[in-house]
């Protein structure tokens, strides 16, 4: 009976200490970050989370900023519909490209057409109509704009006191001064619009090859650690506008958003390059079935 209970003492699991429970997730953490370095698809991966540092999109920030710049409500519900019928054909041509010219050729070239098409945004910071200057700093009035007014109005004795002192001695209404001219913010709205296509196209190739080239078992591991990139970068940009809230410095927004686009395409040509080499500018090569097939990456059960 001795010998027994002994043996079944030893054999009981150890509980884990304070500090395993601690440390247990950054180990997880490590170790998800040293499996989604290690695959041969990073520099893809992180090229589509340098996407999701943009203000060029269609959520509060671009609308907040139309309105300042005199469009209504009717005109941002059509520039909203055209953004989803461009996402749309972005989707499509996707399988169509994919079909001439192959799964990484088609996130370069759509890639290199979002690009293009951002250049309009960049364009439209100065042409006229733009609000952007230099001189104002981004920075004035930050506190103001996080806390809000300190000092709370005094309440009047009475109201009948308050409407009569309206009455005489309040100045009249300022109204805003029109735009004089609506090129900016169209040229704003145009590249928006047409870049969705190669952003959706380019969403799903990455999104593709991530599926093809990392093994079922780490799978999951690998998208967590590129879903909080994502989310990441998606942040990122909600703090740099918290930092420039005016619209005068909307298009320095502008232009480092279309930066860290740059550096997303250029981290993407980086692996296509060296999956393809030269291949890559073969945009209709015969030779693109026999890639595919023989590719040692691909797993056959996906």
């Amino acid at each position: 009976m001795n010998e027994v209970s002994v043996t079944n003492a030893s054999d009981s699991p150890k509980q884990p200490s304070c500090c395993d429970q601690v440390s247990k997730p950054l180990h997880t953490f490590k170790a998800g970050w040293v499996a989604y370095y290690n695959q041969n698809i990073f520099f893809a991966g992180m090229s589509l989370a340098f996407l999701y540092m943009t203000v060029l999109g269609f959520d509060c920030i671009t609308t907040g900023y139309a309105y300042t710049q005199g469009l209504n409500g009717s005109i941002l519900s059509l520039l909203m519909g055209a953004s989803a019928i461009s996402g749309i054909c972005g989707t499509v041509a996707f399988t169509w490209v994919r079909k001439k010219c192959g799964l990484i050729r088609t996130g370069f070239i759509s890639g290199t057409a979002q690009l293009c098409c951002l250049m309009l945004c960049v364009v439209s910071v100065f042409a006229p109509g733009s609000p952007f200057d230099l001189s104002v700093s981004p920075f004035q009035d930050l506190y103001t704009h996080l806390m809000g007014e300190q000092t709370l109005p005094v309440a009047e004795h009475s109201l009948t006191d308050a409407l009569s002192r309206n009455a005489t001695t309040a100045p009249p209404a300022q109204e805003l001064p029109p735009l004089q001219s609506y090129m900016s913010v169209s040229l704003l709205f145009a590249g928006v619009i047409a870049a969705r296509v190669g952003l959706w196209s380019f969403d799903l190739t990455v999104t593709q090859l991530i599926q093809e080239n990392v093994m079922e078992s780490e799978r999951g591991v690998i998208n967590g650690v590129q879903n909080s990139m994502n989310y990441l970068l998606d942040l990122l940009h909600f703090i740099m506008v918290i930092l420039a809230p005016n619209p005068e410095a909307f298009g320095l927004l502008v232009i480092i958003s279309v930066s860290f686009v740059a550096m997303g395409h250029i981290m993407y040509f980086r692996f296509a390059f060296k999956s393809l080499g030269s291949r890559l500018f073969l945009c209709c090569s015969a030779e693109q079935k026999v890639e595919m097939d023989n590719s040692p990456s691909l797993p056959t059960t996906v």
